[in-house]
């Protein structure tokens, strides 16, 4: 297997060749890259490689870039860093990824489904469709929400949003608890604040609220696998994460 390297991380470049190594597959690197005007040339001036491992975020830019320079013809697997919220947009047209740090089983993982696809995809079919890219490169650059308006009776402000602990719904009203203990209605419903918050910083930790991770205090188990959260500042009722938001809560929390 002919393989093209493009990461411009030197100790990501030999580590991605060691795990190679030790899946047991034959396999020769045609070449190491590290930006995307050269990874360009490369690509116009010698035949497809068998695969190509590409790296997102490169010295000169992101790497979609050469998908608009240039057609690729070959498999791709993303090599990134960015975390599942964002890379979740790769799982279309054969496209695989892997999440730095690269682990052994992820990676052998992506080779068998790669061997699966070959066995179905036509020669004339392109791996990866570049008129996606664009829509892969507003998902990366996704601005979340900075700062939102509160009301407090007459009262109109602009707070960062640094400064809100947690979201939360009574009584059909939404709140905004911030971290000086001091709360405000927002004119948003929690699932249009779901879906401008960075979620690297909120989750949805039950249907009527969304905490920042820094606002969870404790997590205790409670009955039937499910989790109890208590926040800062602290809320009146006691919030329950479902058996089946467990994971997804416990994921987020590790990140």
């Amino acid at each position: 297997m002919k393989i093209l390297i493009i990461e411009d991380e030197p100790f990501a470049r030999a580590e991605l060749i060691r795990l190679l190594g030790a899946t047991g597959r034959e396999f020769t690197v045609l070449g190491q890259i590290d930006n995307v005007e050269d990874s360009v040339k490369w690509l116009q001036t010698h035949p497809q490689p068998d695969l190509v491992f590409l790296d997102i975020q490169l010295a000169d830019g992101l790497s979609f870039e050469i998908f608009r320079q240039v057609n690729v013809s070959s498999p791709v697997i993303f090599t990134t860093a960015y975390d599942e919220y964002a890379i979740k947009a790769f799982q279309v047209n054969s496209i695989d990824y892997l999440l730095k740090p690269i682990r052994q089983e992820a990676l052998e993982s992506a080779l068998k489904k790669l061997d699966g696809l070959r066995s179905v995809l036509t020669p004339s079919k392109p791996w990866v469709d570049s008129t996606k890219m664009d829509d892969l490169l507003r998902m990366i650059n996704k601005e979340y929400k900075k700062r939102i308006l509160l009301k407090t009776g007459d009262l109109i402000r602009s707070v960062e949003m640094e400064e809100v602990a947690y979201f939360y719904a009574e009584d059909d009203v939404v709140f905004a608890m911030l971290k000086t203990r001091s709360r405000s209605i927002v004119d948003y419903t929690l699932n249009q604040l779901e879906a401008v918050l960075d979620p690297k910083d909120f989750h949805r930790l039950t249907r009527g609220c969304i905490a920042r991770i820094s606002a969870v205090k404790k997590v205790s188990k409670h009955f039937n696998s499910r989790l109890v959260i208590e926040l800062e500042p602290p809320m009146d009722e006691k919030l329950l994460v479902s058996r089946v938001n467990v994971p997804d809560f416990l994921k987020w929390l590790d990140k």
